[in-house]
């Protein structure tokens, strides 16, 4: 059974960093991908970044392109989501999620499995 459980969420003011972590469990293979997405109040649910555990490829969305990196550590069965120069609209409930047939997408469509979230707010 795959398992995600994310980790990391916090208080944080604007302008600080987090580290998120989903730590990933049930897979047989590294042919996988990961993304991160978020659902901030009054928002619709948002690609973040994702990751393809085999080819290190990954995709950022341009609302966080240059603050956010993405990472694996294939050891850990790990994927860190870090965030610097966080701002208020980052405020969400940040998500873990695998697409099986690992590609670097940032559409919620392509992917099975999820994480129960984990919450970030960041505070002007």
């Amino acid at each position: 059974e795959v398992q995600l459980v994310e980790s990391g969420g916090g208080l944080v003011q604007t302008g600080g960093s987090l580290t998120l972590s989903c730590a990933i469990s049930g897979f047989t293979s590294e042919d996988y991908s990961i993304g991160w997405f978020r659902l901030g109040p009054g928002k619709e649910r948002e690609g973040v970044s994702c990751i393809a555990r085999d080819s290190g490829t990954t995709h950022y969305a341009p609302s966080v392109r240059g603050r956010f990196t993405i990472t694996s550590d294939n050891d850990k069965n790990t994927v860190y989501l870090q965030m610097t120069d966080l701002k208020p609209e980052d405020t969400a409930v940040y998500y873990c999620a695998a697409d099986r047939l690992g590609g670097v997408f940032l559409s919620a469509q392509f992917y099975d499995y999820w994480g129960q979230g984990t919450q970030v707010t960041v505070s002007s």
